[in-house]
């Protein structure tokens, strides 16, 4: 049995490993000297109560807990699949709740999950790569999601000169503590209501383009070499 099917199958084993994942995330917080860029984008939406759908790519999910306020609500989508439980038991230390599906399984019923919530003024997180890839490719998912609930999309990125990438379809990036990191917001991106399938097309490479420079961005301020985006063949 490999670690991951342990990890999943064992309550015991699942919510200690989870527990650590959380502190762990912690300790980077409270050790790394974090710089926040276009902070003002997300804050006037969290002060004004309005809900938007925050996106990032699936290697740069460690520490986007860090980068919400705890004190406004958050469901993120997350997938299915055996790996998933542990994020989303990982993520639930800090408050973020859970909409279980993905563009491959529960797809539909994770769509209508998440524009409810959005239409009842709350955010969703989103990585329009995850669960499987291609890396840095953004999925129809979060477009539609946009579309059909009227709120805007927000990309979210981070960085840090202390850590390496993972040999993962996403290249994870794991941080170390006591390094410089790069929090940082790009521009809300909307989907217009009525959009048709060249708009949507525009749309969803307007938020893989966004999410790919500002990563870009964080990855120069700190010295680190990025990732390239995988092909849009998902791999296999």
């Amino acid at each position: 049995m490999s670690s991951i099917k342990f990890f999943v199958k064992s309550d015991r084993a699942r919510r200690a490993i989870c527990w650590l994942g959380a502190n762990y995330i912690n300790l980077l917080r409270i050790t790394c000297r974090w710089q926040t860029l276009g902070k003002k984008i997300p804050r006037q939406y969290w002060d004004e109560g309005k809900p938007f759908i925050l996106a990032f790519w699936h290697g740069r999910l460690l520490m986007m807990p860090h980068c919400w306020d705890p004190g406004v609500p958050i469901h993120m989508l997350i997938s299915r699949h055996r790996d998933g439980k542990l994020i989303a038991d990982t993520v639930a230390h800090f408050g973020i709740k859970a909409v279980s599906g993905s563009s491959s399984k529960g797809g539909a019923s994770a769509l209508r999950e998440m524009v409810k919530h959005l239409k009842k003024g709350r955010c969703i997180g989103v990585t329009p790569d995850g669960p499987r890839g291609p890396r840095m490719r953004a999925s129809e998912g979060i477009i539609r999601a946009a579309r059909l609930s009227g709120a805007p999309i927000i990309p979210a990125t981070f960085s840090v000169d202390n850590g390496y990438h993972l040999n993962s379809w996403d290249r994870f990036l794991v941080a170390w503590p006591f390094g410089n990191g790069i929090i940082q917001w790009g521009d809300p991106i909307e989907v217009p209501r009525d959009a048709d399938k060249a708009c949507l097309e525009h749309a969803r490479f307007q938020v893989e383009t966004a999410l790919n420079a500002i990563t870009k961005n964080a990855d120069e301020r700190v010295g680190r070499a990025s990732s390239s985006p995988a092909s849009t063949k998902a791999p296999t």
